[in-house]
């Protein structure tokens, strides 16, 4: 198969373009969406096995680099200007945001994009459930930025739990949610910022890292490893730059530091949002102590990411 960068799905009919001159969709002339269904499908099945066998063929054959950089030598984009304080206009934005928080995760009211993409993203938020459920959490468990708790249902069953938020309003949605799965965790208002009291065996943050400025990376990811015991897990989900992310109408920028965001009743907030690439922050967190590190993705919406202490 002839690879194409910007096609309409051969299954859909779904304009789409790749990130990167290996994807396999370029390869299939599918979308993430139907890829996704292969299994289901004899037609997505024959692309996506020919598909594969190309891209080997095509890697395999390819010029080796002049140079190959090792990931301890890939140097994190530098922090642009300093950004505005915008601290208490996030934590109003979330307080604002927690009767519909929500929707966001269940493609609901303004967060829904019709069946190919709704479906892609479900795909997606399955795959990061199951990475999570996958990974060696244990002990005791903190939870920063904790926001409505969707996650804090499976971290619950994992160990002792905490979980803090800066803002009261989400966390009440979290503690009705633990609640209804009969599930106990410490609950209390508390940022995400603020320096760890003790050492625990596992950290984790649910799309936090892209709400902390390139110019504090360094500090946030510092501060991290003091929550952790050694050998202790820092695992955190967050956000890459899909236009089919965010609500409808929402601007998503891989460039800019700060979003601008609009409830549903139309008032509208400034947010730090900042798209972190795999690699850099592989070396950022390695730069901050951590012995391992490992970023990945899912298809199309989320960075996964583990370090150890």
């Amino acid at each position: 198969m002839v690879f194409r960068a910007t096609f309409d799905c051969l299954w859909c009919g779904t304009a789409h373009v790749v990130r990167a001159a290996d994807d396999l969709e370029g390869y299939a002339q599918l979308c993430p969406a139907c890829i996704g269904r292969a299994g289901e499908n004899g037609f997505l099945r024959f692309r996506l096995k020919t598909a594969l066998a190309e891209r080997s063929a095509a890697l395999a054959n390819a010029e080796p680099a002049e140079a190959v950089i090792a990931p301890a030598d890939l140097v994190p984009s530098p922090p642009g200007p300093p950004l505005p304080d915008l601290s208490a206009e996030m934590q109003a934005y979330y307080a604002a945001r927690a009767d519909e928080y929500d929707d966001w995760y269940l493609r609901t009211g303004r967060y829904a994009r019709g069946p190919v993409h709704d479906l892609a993203w479900n795909a997606d938020l399955d795959a990061a459930t199951v990475w999570l459920d996958s990974l060696p959490i244990r002990g005791e468990i903190v939870e920063l930025a904790a926001g409505t708790g969707w996650w804090s249902t499976l971290l619950a069953g994992k160990g002792v739990l905490s979980i803090y938020d800066a803002v009261e309003a989400p966390l009440d949605r979290a503690r009705e949610r633990l609640l209804a799965h009969g599930l106990r965790a410490h609950i209390h208002v508390r940022d995400a910022w603020a320096e760890p009291d003790r050492a625990v065996d596992t950290l984790f943050c649910g799309f936090w890292l892209s709400h902390v400025p390139r110019g504090r990376l360094a500090d946030f990811l510092a501060l991290a490893r003091r929550w952790l015991k050694p050998g202790g897990t820092f695992a955190f989900i967050d956000s890459r730059p899909d236009p089919h992310s965010g609500a409808v109408g929402q601007a998503i920028s891989s460039e800019a530091e700060v979003s601008q965001r609009r409830l549903a009743d139309g008032r509208e907030f400034r947010v730090v949002k900042v798209y972190w690439q795999p690699d850099e922050l592989e070396v950022a967190l390695r730069r901050a102590g951590f012995a391992t590190a490992e970023v990945t993705t899912t298809s199309r919406f989320f960075l996964l990411g583990r370090a150890a202490a």
